[in-house]
């Protein structure tokens, strides 16, 4: 069940959570509709791809630790194959007139997608003044330069300090997220590529980054582009594009790009080090479950980090644009994009499959 939805699962972890729950409520009848939102407020809390870790979590309770390493890879598989396939095609024919006239068209399109997803989950992260004010504070925080997990990690303790200070308990929290892993990005310097390097930058982004999948595109903007310049602004953006024409979980992108820096070796690296952390999460929430359902510490923790990672979207969201938006083509293509998303709920699959021969066209005319 899980290798076909990995293969036909479009549209995002939002649409792919609804295929599922089709499947195994409704359809399988293997959970009950209790059951599986419980599942699902587990993979809020932890960090890592919430769909991804969903699937995980069903094959645990159908089948133990064997189904959750098989409902896992079988999801997770036949994007990964699909994105290095992309991956190869890019870097042995990445400079044709063809195929730069079809990303040309895509990444307006790609955009429009990530300000829908952000419109779409600012009520849901933004629930208070509170949040939002938390959401504004990081956009400046990220513009003045402050690393992406000071800012997950700092909103989080924040709100997690406002809930006890209303409560009228102590400001000291139960759990204290570590800081060492958020001390990790500060100050990076630019660094040679290596494969080991390029598993551990993976590893700790699948580690610690919460929120929606889209929120991914901040934290490699952060590690690949800005710190380490393995990867150019341009070349990030259709790694994004490749990540949405391919079924299954957005973090598939880290194939795509681990292939165009290292090849094969460097696809199965990224792949496996973004992935690895939801696989062990999964493990050790299922073991926690009942203490994670009642820790209001671990709720107003995941609210500040939530609205953090829209903060981080909007901010990468803007510096893509300068990528992506070149001429008066590219603008009325994202703001048309974006009007048909809002207006008509369309799957973004063809959108941006329309987008690619929109700039196709608009290059043989010129």
């Amino acid at each position: 069940m899980f290798l076909r939805l990995g293969l036909t699962a479009f549209g995002g972890p939002a649409a792919h959570i609804a295929l599922i729950e089709a499947e195994v409520v409704r359809r399988r009848n293997w959970l009950t509709q209790e059951q599986f939102l419980d599942l699902l407020g587990v993979t809020n809390l932890i960090p890592g791809p919430n769909s991804t870790e969903l699937a995980i979590h069903i094959g645990r309770e159908r089948a133990g630790w064997t189904g959750l390493l098989v409902a896992g890879a079988a999801f997770i598989l036949p994007a990964a194959l699909l994105s290095a396939g992309f991956a190869w095609m890019y870097v042995r024919f990445g400079t044709l007139p063809q195929l730069a006239a079809a990303l040309y068209g895509v990444k307006p399109v790609i955009l429009a997608i990530v300000a829908q997803a952000f419109i779409g989950l600012t009520p849901k992260a933004a629930k208070n003044s509170w949040l939002a004010a938390l959401g504004v504070l990081t956009l400046f925080a990220v513009w003045l330069g402050v690393a992406e997990l000071w800012c997950l990690f700092g909103c989080g303790l924040l709100s997690v300090l406002a809930r006890r200070k209303q409560a009228g308990g102590a400001l000291l929290p139960a759990f204290m997220p570590s800081a060492p892993v958020a001390l990790g990005t500060a100050g990076a310097l630019a660094v040679p590529f290596s494969l080991s390097g390029l598993f551990l930058v993976f590893s700790k982004i699948g580690a610690v980054l919460f929120g929606s999948g889209y929120v991914l595109l901040a934290f490699l903007r952060s590690e690949l582009v800005q710190n380490r310049h393995w990867l150019s602004e341009g070349q990030l953006l259709d790694a994004v594009a490749v990540g949405q024409i391919t079924p299954g979980p957005v973090f598939t992108t880290a194939t795509f790009i681990g292939y165009v820096l290292g090849g094969g070796r460097g696809a199965l690296l990224a792949t496996v080090g973004i992935f690895l952390p939801a696989f062990c999460f999964v493990a050790l929430s299922a073991l926690v479950m009942p203490r994670l359902r009642r820790s209001q510490d671990l709720s107003a923790f995941l609210d500040g980090v939530n609205v953090a990672s829209l903060a981080l979207l909007a901010a990468v969201t803007i510096e893509l644009c300068r990528a992506a938006l070149v001429d008066l083509a590219s603008v009325a293509l994202a703001l048309i994009s974006g009007a048909l998303l809002l207006r008509f709920k369309l799957n973004s699959t063809w959108l941006i499959s329309g987008g690619a021969v929109i700039g196709i066209v608009l290059h043989g005319l010129r």
